[in-house]
């Protein structure tokens, strides 16, 4: 007889477990394997496999929406937008929780400024602040209960005055199953949708600066698909 639940981190990890090892592309080691697979063809036809930066990210630097300090990528892949940001001056934390990501992302010229980390970012000794923390297409691929993980996570490490982006499917693209039916189901079902709406409720707790659809084929499978999101954390009091 298991009585393992005392606290919230002991929830989260019960709802995890609600889902089967192999059913989505984050729970455990599971989705750990399934990015390796997806890393293992680098000939594969993914836009993010291109050595080039997202185009909101360049787009907020053009226009001196966000500026060079310290930063944190999520879900970093083969780094491309890590890298792009050191050159434009940040000292750059790049995680990922594939260990062939961020191999691949280790064959490219080293860079002292960046540090890569392999593993699950809730579960890394990740500390800030950071100037910058940002996410293209970590987000919509976990399960609805760890977005408790994720603004915890924002709490802890963005720093006040500090921007967070995030490049995330839309309603079209990703899956517009109600968060419940997910459980119900026991699959992500390759992503969760999210409208604007539902980003502006999530992240409340933030500023918006910007949202909008991407305009460059730069990040997933198709600009008219993605959310680009610029958010900031207004100064404490």
């Amino acid at each position: 007889m298991d009585r393992d639940i005392r606290d919230g981190d002991d929830v989260l990890r019960l709802l995890d477990r609600l889902f089967p090892v192999d059913a989505d592309r984050w729970t455990g080691g599971a989705g750990s394997q399934w990015w390796d697979a997806f890393y293992a063809d680098r000939d594969r036809a993914v836009p993010f496999f291109v050595d080039k930066p997202d185009e909101n990210l360049v787009d907020y630097l053009d226009r001196g929406l966000i500026a060079p300090g310290r930063a944190l990528d999520i879900g970093c892949g083969a780094g491309r937008n890590s890298r792009y940001l050191a050159e434009a001056g940040y000292v750059v934390d790049a995680v990922d929780l594939s260990p062939a990501a961020i191999a691949w992302a280790r064959e490219h010229a080293a860079d002292a400024r960046i540090t890569y980390h392999q593993g699950d970012v809730f579960a890394l000794p990740i500390t800030g602040p950071y100037d910058l923390v940002y996410d293209s297409g970590c987000f919509h691929h976990l399960p609805p209960h760890r977005r408790v993980s994720y603004l915890a996570l924002l709490d802890r490490v963005l720093a006040p005055g500090g921007h967070f982006g995030l490049t995330c499917f839309t309603e079209d693209e990703g899956s517009a199953l109600s968060d419940a039916d997910f459980y119900l189901r026991g699959g992500l079902e390759g992503g969760l949708g999210y409208s604007p709406e539902s980003l502006r409720w999530i992240f409340s707790r933030l500023t918006e600066v910007e949202l909008r659809r991407m305009r460059e084929d730069t990040a997933h499978f198709g600009k008219d698909f993605l959310w680009t999101a610029l958010f900031r954390r207004d100064q404490l009091p």
